[in-house]
């Protein structure tokens, strides 16, 4: 496998940049450069846009049938290159093989299950009680920017609602993870996706995000991040008063309950393990543990033995340890957080600053809890991306809810209880675009997205086909 992503995919074929300027591909667990990524700029946009428009003249107009068909062959081939997809990623970011293999490359194939069921299901023509006519039709090319730390997950999420509903797609991955992006080229080109209906054009947000948001000839933005960037976004976008959606950060509290009885400690181990699975840099990872007082000693303690035991090593060797932080960068922000957790007062029971002991080379991590933390500490406000979990005592539900809504994301909350009444009536209130209770997780073709700052707008089954679709009314006389 190419250890290197020098050309784009624009137009059917896949093409040298425009420009020379380039940045090395790095191994998180090495420190190691194992290849060199090309960025564009707003040149190679603007020929890719031209491509799209040209290519929406027809493609745009492709019955179901085909497009539903086009689906399939893109399922099948990503479920045939799955281990690639796996083991790119795994080299890109970090992400630990059997966790790569299992969850992050799983998703391009369990993202087309869900797209293909919500296309077969859709309406595209109906009529009204009043006997006017509506149909769904495309909204034309799209700019599709995506994160780094689920790539295949977050491309799939874009990719497959534009292909699916008739719109040319523009991807713009992370420059920090193209390799596993040019695996998903090569997918969709062997499933026949017309010349000029997909373009995969590297670079950084300023180079080409940038390019994507403002480029006149696109007809929607979709854009995965952190709300800093989704903001910039928006605003580069309005100009064109293009459509934007937005899938940002989050900072989502898990409420744990004295009522989970005897499962308290399995609820309590399984929310530690969500919260540093891959090494905490998921967006809706549950980083901030609101305990009732009746069980706050204990879950503390369950939580500081679930972090110690967590294995930290390579990510080729097989097996369920977390693996490194993506970058330096991200490993400098995380020591800092867990600095100003330290500084602040919150009581620190398991890991810490600095590298695991055994592991001097890579951005490894320690996975690290804090407890007795205020809701208006840094380490409870801010969005961490690494495995640090926060506890938080609360002296009731109310209480517990109040705490939990005190952000100002909303992308996820979870609930752990031993009673369904319980978890209905919390559920209700808090502001989240998703609430997982007792473990619960989300089935393909689920929307997924958030309130507040966590942006606007659903990723995943017929909601997320609906971002990328106009409706127009047809009135007969």
């Amino acid at each position: 496998m190419t250890m290197d992503a020098l050309r784009f995919y624009v137009g059917g074929e896949w093409i040298d940049p425009l420009g020379r300027e380039t940045m090395p591909i790095m191994d998180p667990a090495t420190e190691e450069r194992i290849g060199t990524v090309a960025l564009g700029s707003a040149a190679d946009v603007d020929r890719a846009a031209q491509a799209a428009r040209l290519a929406f003249e027809t493609f745009g107009r492709w019955p179901k049938a085909d497009r539903l068909a086009l689906l399939r062959r893109i399922r099948d081939l990503t479920a045939e290159r799955r281990e690639d997809l796996a083991q790119a990623m795994s080299r890109e970011m970090g992400a630990p093989i059997t966790m790569a293999r299992e969850v992050q490359a799983e998703a391009g194939v369990g993202h087309a299950d869900g797209f293909i069921e919500a296309l077969e299901a859709q309406q595209e023509r109906w009529t009204l009680s009043n006997g006017d006519t509506l149909l769904r039709e495309p909204i034309g090319p799209a700019g599709l920017i995506c994160p780094w730390n689920w790539p295949i997950n977050q491309i799939a999420l874009k990719v497959l609602p534009a292909l699916a509903t008739g719109c040319p797609a523009i991807l713009k991955p992370s420059e920090h993870t193209p390799l596993s992006a040019a695996i998903y080229a090569e997918i969709l080109h062997e499933a026949g996706v017309p010349a000029g209906a997909f373009a995969l054009v590297h670079g950084t947000g300023p180079g080409v995000g940038d390019a994507i948001a403002r480029h006149p000839g696109l007809a929607m933005v979709s854009f995965t991040g952190s709300t800093r960037a989704g903001v910039s976004v928006s605003k580069s976008a309005a100009d064109s008063v293009k459509r934007v959606t937005l899938e940002l950060g989050g900072k989502s509290p898990n409420l744990v309950f004295a009522d989970c009885g005897a499962d308290l400690e399995t609820r309590v181990r399984a929310s530690v393990a969500e919260c540093f699975l891959n090494t905490g840099q998921s967006c809706d990872a549950p980083t901030r543990l609101i305990a009732e007082r009746a069980c706050y000693d204990a879950v503390v303690e369950i939580a500081r033995t679930a972090a110690e035991e967590t294995e930290v090593g390579d990510p080729r060797a097989e097996g369920d340890h977390i693996g490194p932080l993506f970058d330096r960068l991200q490993w400098d922000r995380v020591q800092t957080r867990i600095e100003q957790g330290i500084e602040e007062g919150a009581r620190l029971v398991a890991g810490g600053p600095g590298r695991p002991e055994g592991l001097n080379r890579g951005w490894f991590a320690r996975p690290t809890v804090f407890t007795d933390v205020r809701n208006d500490m840094s380490i409870a406000r801010q969005e961490i991306f690494g495995p640090v979990l926060s506890i938080l005592p609360a002296r009731d539900e109310a209480e517990a809810i109040a705490i939990a809504n005190d952000t100002p994301y909303g992308l996820a909350a979870y609930v752990q209880t031993g009673d369904p009444a319980r978890a209905e009536r919390v559920a209700a209130r808090l502001r989240a675009g998703a609430v997982h209770v007792n473990g619960g997780g989300l089935g393909w073709g689920t929307p997924f997205g958030g309130y507040k700052a966590s942006g606007n707008g659903r990723e995943g089954g017929a909601m997320g086909l609906e971002d990328y679709q106009e409706v127009k009314s047809l009135h007969f006389g």
